[in-house]
């Protein structure tokens, strides 16, 4: 079934058809409404017409959204880390490449389709969630906290917004950090540039990430990162407003970086409090092996200066 139409009247918006669609459209990215305008699903004047087209004052826009794509959420069974589980929850170390929920574009073969084949999960996050109290993108690597039951669910929640829980991640850096440790505070929220992207904004959510570092090399920093606040993308937004982007970031990144499986980036530590025990839980995941040999080569290439 198709979505309700949306018409929007020019008044005072110049330039291309698809920049000026995703300030009046801001549900969608750009490259969507490119799709869209390729499509006919959207129009001008009840006119289809070319992502480059002009728009000007009086112009009428029309956007008609796509039939919406139904995921099937089916268990698969996919190998999983399991570093801890109970009755109640599990801790699980989540490879790079691996989406954590479906999503459109990441139907299946995400860590909740092979959670599904696993065990049952919680039901608070809706249908393409489950047991999912908090994420990591796909390209990171480490620990989640996973819950079974909503009981586990609703305590483990409260928890990360209580922020009393510990997120420690270990993160290579490009450039030399010159201070030992610090706090970056900067709010977060979408990019206006990129929709794709989280930036740095005046008007975003308040995110804090300390971190400290652990060794120098002649062009990098490792350095240990530990969450007080969880928004999108916020160690990779941050350390790149901080100007030591991630190495091997493809979205927040130089282009010439080291090359891996994505950020170098990693959950290694992982704290909370046994929702049913109350217990205080501490887990840690070794470095991924790419990690740890793009390490080893730094140390070789450091020893023979």
């Amino acid at each position: 079934m198709v979505g309700m139409s949306e018409e929007v009247q020019i008044t005072k918006q110049t330039g291309r058809l698809d920049k000026v669609a995703a300030q009046l459209f801001p549900d969608y990215s750009r490259s969507q409404l490119q799709r869209l305008i390729v499509a006919g699903d959207l129009l001008v004047n009840d006119q289809q017409v070319v992502a480059k087209y002009q728009v000007r004052t009086g112009d009428r826009l029309k956007l008609t959204p796509p039939p919406i794509q139904h995921l099937s959420l089916e268990p698969e069974n996919i190998p999983l880390d399991i570093v801890y589980e109970d009755a109640d929850l599990l801790v699980v170390n989540k490879p790079q490449g691996m989406v954590v929920h479906p999503a459109p574009g990441h139907p299946n073969h995400t860590l909740v389709n092979a959670l599904l084949y696993h065990c049952p999960l919680s039901t608070i996050n809706g249908t393409y969630r489950p047991g999912i109290v908090h994420r990591i993108d796909k390209d990171t690597s480490g620990l989640l906290m996973v819950a079974k039951n909503d009981l586990a669910h609703q305590a483990l929640a409260k928890q990360l917004k209580a922020k009393k829980n510990l997120r420690e991640y270990t993160a290579l850096v490009h450039g030399r950090m010159p201070n030992d440790q610090g706090t970056i505070v900067a709010p977060l929220g979408r990019s206006r540039r990129d929709r794709k992207k989280q930036a740095v904004v005046a008007d975003g959510r308040p995110a804090i990430t300390h971190y400290r570092v652990i060794k120098r090399y002649q062009y990098f920093t490792l350095i240990k990162c530990v969450l007080e606040t969880g928004r999108t993308h916020q160690i990779r937004v941050h350390l790149r407003y901080l100007g030591f982007p991630l190495a091997g970031d493809p979205l927040y990144g130089p282009t010439k970086t080291l090359k891996g499986h994505g950020q170098f980036l990693h959950a290694g530590k992982l704290g909370f409090e046994h929702p049913r025990t109350h217990q205080e839980m501490i887990f840690e995941a070794p470095l991924p092996e790419i990690f740890q040999k793009t390490l080893e080569k730094l140390d070789k290439n450091e020893n023979f200066k």
